[in-house]
Order: structure tokens, then C-alpha cells, then sequence
């Protein structure tokens, strides 16, 4: 039986950039064979797995993204340092100076996030406007220690992505809590091929195809999720998130799974709440409902523009999000119940 902490220990290492996902995805697939797993890979990137495909009906879609927040190189400088801007929310004071690689044609070359020396009051400096106002990555720049040449021959240039250094991703443990950064959404990926693993050696036949989707691209728009709804009818989309504990939506963190009722795109539908009462109940759980004043899922992105008719978006409870998250170490086992007691209700 797969064992979540082991799952994110792997997943968080692995880069998975928007549109650069193929480490992610690469690593997924083999784990999907060595299950014994049909699946597939879209023109898009996403990787697909489909229980009870000849069964009548609208697939139920489950998501959880590979991707990452990251960086992509806008400008080379003639010095060799690169300038960059985000891909997805990633903000400067969440990552600091440190270990990135970038991810160029030739290989992966290790760089620094650096802003400079904090030993001066001169306006010009990154440190001084720091201390008037938040810093934006026009403040930042990537010392690689190469020459401009070098990094043109590496095929480096804009659009190259970048990502945060292997070794900054480390997970800590502390009693019972994990920490790392990308549980947003590698922990998700782990509930991902938990409950595809318990579906695929059930005697039970869905009612209706229950789709796996991994998708690619969330961070920057959920981009995958549409690609692949845009080509498949569903009712039902539910996204595997996590769900940061915010002013807006105060709670411990702790083993329950979370249930967005409303983020920045679509509102999840009474009848998907009333399930989820019943499913919790049963199970025993106490979920933490969670009204989102910002934010989106694969799910709720794509009923925003029609793409499906039911929006669910499930969560680990975590603090710190597109930071170093921390979460419980037992909520991904929650959350894989609550999902596949879901799904087995709206199979009807």
C-alpha cells in the first residue's frame, strides 16, 4: 500500500515548472506501470487515467496538478546574471536569496537568488528600497557565475525556466506535522495515486468512468484542466488542493480535510455539499468548510468559463502556502477517504 509520506518525500524533489513538467510526469507514469494502471498522456501533457471507461454516463474527473510555482528568465544581462518574473504566485519574500537551477537546453545550471548586499544607504540600492517598500522580482537577479556567452551555448534565454535548488527542497518532520515546500500540489498528487491505487484493485465496477487527471500548467491559469475538458464532457470536476488556514477562514492545522464553498471563480453547488456532509459524517470526520476571498482550482477555473457543471475543490489543511507549507502528517489518508466516499455517492 502506498505510503503518503514517502509519496511527497519523492514528489517535492522532483522540478515540475509550468509547461516543463515532464520530471513530474516522467516519475508518475513509471509509478502508474509499476501498478499495473492504464493510463495515457494527452497532447497537452496531462496524465490520464480512466476507471469504468465503457460504463454509460458523464465521467466524474479527479485532478491534481503537477506543476510548480517557478521562475522563467526574461533578460540576460551582458554580465551573465538573468532577470526573471514569476510563473505562478510566487513572491520574492517567500523564497529569499538561495539555491535555484535552471532548467536551459544544455542541462540544468545551478544559479542564486540574489539581491545584493544589505551594507549600503544608497537610493539605488535593492537594499535600501527594500526598507520602503516590498521588493518585486525587477528587484532580483540570478548570479550563475557563466559568462554570456556561456549561457547562450547552454541555450539559455528568455522563456527559460527556473526553479527553486534540490536542495532547499527538503521536508522536515516535526511530531505530527510535515514541512516543504510544494505540498501545493505534490501532497495532492500522493491522495492522487493513493486512491487510484485502492480503486484499481476494488472488485467493484464504477457506475460511471471516474477519470485521474494530472495536469499540467494550474499554477498560471489551469490551463491543463481546460485543455482536457475542453475535449471531454464532464459534470463533475473535483480538484485536490490545499487549503491554507487565512483571516478569512481561521482553523488548526490539523488531520481533516478541507472543502472550499467558494473561492475566487465558482462556488461549490448545495448538492455537493450536502454529500460531503454525509460522506464526513459517516467517516467521522469534522472538515474544515472554507470560504476562499482568493484563489482557484483546476475545478473552479473551469466551471467559471462552463466547462463542467459541479465544482468540488478538496484540501489539505496547511499554513504557509506557496511558501514552505506545513500540514499534518495523517491528513492526506483523511482526505483520500472523504474523496473516495464522494465518489462513491455521485455515482448514482
Amino acid at each position: 500500500m502506498l505510503n503518503s509520506d514517502e509519496l511527497i518525500s519523492t514528489l517535492t524533489g522532483l522540478y515540475g515548472p509550468p509547461g516543463q513538467e515532464n520530471e513530474v510526469r516522467d516519475w508518475l507514469t513509471a509509478k502508474l506501470t509499476a501498478m499495473n494502471v492504464a493510463h495515457h498522456v494527452d497532447a497537452k501533457g496531462n496524465v490520464v487515467v480512466i476507471f469504468g471507461e465503457e460504463q454509460p454516463g458523464e465521467p466524474v474527473a479527479v485532478m491534481a496538478h503537477m506543476d510548480e510555482i517557478a521562475l522563467m528568465v526574461t533578460h540576460l544581462e551582458e554580465d551573465g546574471t538573468l532577470r526573471v518574473a514569476p510563473l505562478g504566485g510566487v513572491y520574492p519574500w517567500k523564497w529569499g536569496e538561495g539555491a535555484v537551477e535552471i532548467l536551459a537546453q544544455a542541462g540544468t545550471i545551478p544559479a542564486v537568488l540574489s539581491f545584493g548586499s544589505i551594507h549600503t544607504d544608497h537610493p539605488g540600492s535593492v537594499a535600501q528600497q527594500a526598507r520602503e517598500k516590498p521588493l518585486g522580482w525587477n528587484h532580483a537577479f540570478l548570479f550563475t557565475g557563466k559568462s554570456l556567452q556561456q549561457l547562450l551555448e547552454a541555450g539559455v534565454k528568455p522563456g527559460t525556466r527556473a526553479v527553486l535548488g534540490r536542495s532547499r527542497r527538503t521536508v522536515t518532520r516535526m511530531e505530527e506535522f510535515i514541512a516543504s515546500p510544494f505540498l501545493d500540489d505534490r501532497a495532492d498528487l500522493a491522495v492522487w495515486l493513493m486512491a487510484i491505487e485502492r480503486l484499481a484493485v476494488s472488485p467493484v465496477v464504477p457506475r460511471v468512468p471516474l477519470a485521474f487527471v494530472a495536469t499540467v500548467c494550474e499554477e498560471v491559469g489551469g490551463e491543463g484542466a481546460r485543455y482536457w475538458l475542453n475535449r471531454t464532457s464532464v459534470d463533475i470536476c473535483i480538484a485536490l488542493e490545499i487549503g491554507p488556514t487565512t483571516p478569512d477562514a481561521v482553523f488548526d492545522i490539523d488531520r481533516e480535510p478541507t472543502i472550499w464553498v467558494r473561492d475566487g471563480y465558482a462556488a461549490i453547488d448545495a448538492r455537493d455539499s450536502a454529500i460531503l456532509h454525509n460522506c464526513a459524517k459517516q467517516l467521522e470526520q469534522r472538515p474544515h468548510w472554507q470560504y476562499l476571498s482568493r484563489g482557484g482550482s483546476d475545478a473552479s477555473c473551469s466551471a467559471a468559463i462552463g466547462l463542467c457543471a459541479r465544482t468540488v475543490t478538496l484540501g489539505l489543511a496547511v499554513d504557509n502556502s506557496h511558501g514552505y507549507e506545513i500540514m499534518h502528517k495523517d491528513a492526506p489518508e483523511q482526505l483520500c477517504r472523504l474523496l473516495l466516499a464522494y465518489l462513491n455517492e455521485v455515482q448514482g
